[in-house]
C-alpha cells in the first residue's frame, strides 16, 4: 500500500504548495501523443519547465464528445502517428524517468477504459506513473467498478461539474471525487474563448462549500487577464485549447514547437499570483 499512498499525495502535495505560494495551480492539458510521441515528450518538458503545476494529458479517442475542433484535431494527429493505450503509457513512464514527478491526470473516455478491462487499465496507468482520472464521459453514479478499481491502485478521480448541474447532484459529484473538482467553466466544448462567463466566483464558491478538495475551473481560458480572475476564485486553472493550438501551429519542428509553448507560459504564467 506504500506505493498507494505515494501516487495519491502528489495531486494533494500540489495543491497544499502553490495554495502556501498564494496562486493557482497552473493545469495544463496537451493531448497525448500529439502531433508524434517525440514531439509530444518534448512539449511535455517545456510546459512543466515552465511553470506548469499539475498535467493533464488527453488520450486520443476517435469521438472525443466533450472536445472542440482544436482538440479534436490533436487526438486526430495523434491517431495517425499510432498513439495507442502503449504508447500513451510510454510517454507517462518517459515524463517520469526523464524529467518529472508533477502530478499527472489522464483525460480520457470509459470506452478506453472499459474496452480492455477497467482493473488491468487501473493497474497499468498506476505503474506507468499515472495520478488521477478524469472520464469524460462516466456520471459518477455509474463509476463505481472504476472508482474501486482506482482506490486499489492509489489512483485519484476527477469529476465533473457543470454550469447546469442542479446543486444537489454537485454534493454526489464531490463525494465520489478524491483528487479535484473540474468545474466546466461554460456549456459547450472545449475551446478558446475571448471572454470568461458572468458568475464564475459564485459557482465556484457553491462547490468549494460542499467539499474541502481543490476546484479547477478549465474551458475557454486563454489569455493571461483570464487566468488572472479564475486564479483568484479557484484552487487551479486549466488552460488547453491554446497550447494544444500552439503545437498545431508549429508542426514540422519540435524546436518550434517548445520555444512557442514556453512563450505561452511566459505569457500566462504570471496571472496564477494573487494580488
Amino acid at each position: 500500500m506504500a506505493a498507494a499512498v505515494v501516487a495519491s499525495s502528489r495531486i494533494q502535495k500540489t495543491f497544499s504548495r502553490t495554495q502556501a505560494e498564494g496562486r493557482a495551480a497552473f493545469v495544463a492539458y496537451l493531448c497525448a501523443g500529439d502531433p508524434d510521441l517525440e514531439t509530444s515528450l518534448a512539449a511535455c518538458r517545456t510546459v512543466i519547465e515552465n511553470g506548469v503545476d499539475v498535467l493533464e494529458l488527453g488520450v486520443p479517442f476517435s469521438d472525443p464528445l466533450a472536445d472542440g475542433v482544436t482538440n479534436q484535431l490533436a487526438a486526430q494527429r495523434a491517431l495517425r502517428a499510432g498513439i495507442g493505450r502503449k504508447q500513451v503509457f510510454e510517454l507517462v513512464r518517459r515524463i517520469r524517468a526523464e524529467f518529472s514527478e508533477l502530478p499527472i491526470v489522464l483525460y480520457t473516455y470509459y470506452n478506453l477504459v472499459f474496452a480492455n478491462g477497467i482493473d488491468d487499465y487501473v493497474r497499468e496507468a498506476r505503474a506507468a506513473g499515472v495520478d488521477g482520472l478524469l472520464t469524460l464521459d462516466l456520471p459518477p453514479e455509474e463509476a463505481g467498478e472504476l472508482s474501486a478499481a482506482c482506490e486499489e491502485q492509489g489512483l485519484q478521480t476527477v469529476f465533473i461539474v457543470a454550469p447546469t448541474t442542479p446543486a444537489e447532484r454537485v454534493t454526489r459529484i464531490v463525494e465520489c471525487t478524491t483528487g479535484f473538482i473540474y468545474y466546466v467553466s461554460r456549456e459547450g466544448v472545449t475551446g478558446t474563448r475571448d471572454s470568461l462567463v458572468a458568475g464564475l466566483g459564485e459557482a465556484v464558491a457553491k462547490i468549494k462549500a460542499r467539499t474541502t478538495l481543490p476546484v479547477v475551473v478549465g474551458f475557454g481560458i486563454s489569455k493571461r487577464e483570464h487566468v488572472q480572475v479564475v486564479g483568484t476564485v479557484a484552487d487551479g486553472v486549466v488552460v488547453g485549447s491554446l497550447l494544444v493550438g500552439t503545437i498545431a501551429d508549429n508542426i514540422g519542428s519540435t524546436e518550434r514547437v517548445c520555444a512557442a509553448l514556453a512563450e505561452q507560459m511566459r505569457e500566462l504564467s504570471p496571472g496564477l499570483v494573487r494580488s
